[in-house]
């Protein structure tokens, strides 16, 4: 089912296509607590989004760009405002596509479906285009278009991502990445509800207590020592967040004490995935269905029905199937 961002319908009739293209852009977890916009993991949930060049050139309801089923046509103005910042950047001649997003990410739960939208459309284009993007590029793009590079670079990338901004122009700069293995597992879950990321940004203050920042640097430089290194088992209370985590966490009822559930029956550590409404802890795969159980029961018993799952990393990143 699909479940991308909202829009205005389109034209639903297209001609037809001369060249295709699907791209696979995975889900992601951002900020780990305190890395606020920096911080990003791909996770073992896609959407896959396929994109067709058109025969006509010619500019239609929709602007030339087509939604093949109803259901794509809710991420129509996204789709429009991605293709048209694409070939400003690239300065290549636009041309009429239409467009399918299928795949398991949930919509405004926190695990990065607006890039895998974005990414896709952005990696399709510049796949039909000839235009050359480097992976280094296209999250530069996508990052310019989310406002912030932590999902997108792990999108794109794959991995656990440290992503760089410049503390001038807030542009993007660059990101390490590290491989996460297959012993570490991500305990999922998300209360039945959608948060607007933009709605959550605006709970989060203007200003910070000094110390509250100092915390919070402590915590973030932390986890990321433990994250590149391999040494997990320092994961274990290392997520302490004073940025954000307090004044979106009570908007999400039960998920403070889906965390510490998770924790108690045996995660090493749990935050709040992007912007919510999902939370998510790190365990060790061994401890991974207990801590799954424990969340879920956390949530159901506050009265709050989720979808939990237990996720892998995805160290691969966006991938690319040319069709005819």
């Amino acid at each position: 089912m699909n479940q991308n961002p909202t829009a205005a319908t389109p034209a639903l009739v297209r001609p037809p296509s001369v060249a295709s293209v699907t791209v696979t852009v995975p889900g992601s977890t951002s900020n780990f607590g305190a890395g606020f916009d920096t911080l990003g993991m791909a996770v073992s949930v896609a959407n896959r989004v396929t994109v067709s060049r058109l025969e006509t050139s010619e500019a239609s309801e929709g602007g030339g760009i087509f939604a093949e089923r109803e259901s794509d046509a809710r991420a129509q103005k996204m789709v429009a405002k991605v293709a048209a910042r694409f070939f400003e950047e690239c300065g290549r001649e636009r041309f009429s596509f239409s467009y399918r997003i299928e795949g398991e990410v949930p919509r405004s739960r926190g695990l990065g479906s607006s890039v895998t939208v974005r990414a896709g459309i952005v990696a399709a284009l510049n796949q039909l285009s000839g235009a050359g993007l480097s992976r280094d590029q296209l999250v530069r793009l996508v990052s310019e278009l989310e406002g912030h590079p932590d999902n997108a670079a792990a999108g794109i990338l794959g991995g656990f991502c440290v992503a760089r901004s410049d503390p001038q122009t807030g542009h993007y700069v660059d990101t390490i990445r590290a491989a996460v293995p297959e012993s570490l597992v991500f305990v999922t879950a998300a209360p039945l509800f959608e948060v607007s990321t933009q709605a959550s940004r605006g709970v989060l203050p203007q200003t910070l207590p000094y110390f509250d920042a100092v915390r919070s640097i402590n915590s973030a430089g932390y986890l990321i020592a433990a994250m590149l290194t391999g040494d997990y088992e320092r994961l274990r209370g290392a997520v302490s967040d004073f940025m954000h985590e307090p004044y979106r966490l009570p908007g999400i009822p039960g998920a403070v004490e889906t965390i510490a559930a998770g924790v108690r029956a045996g995660a090493l550590t749990g935050w709040l995935s992007g912007s919510g409404s999902s939370v998510m802890c790190a365990a060790y795969r061994e401890d991974g269905p207990r801590v799954l159980a424990a969340m879920r029961e956390s949530f159901e018993r506050l009265g709050q029905s989720c979808e939990a799952v237990i996720l892998n990393a995805d160290n691969e990143g966006l991938r690319i199937n040319a069709g005819a």
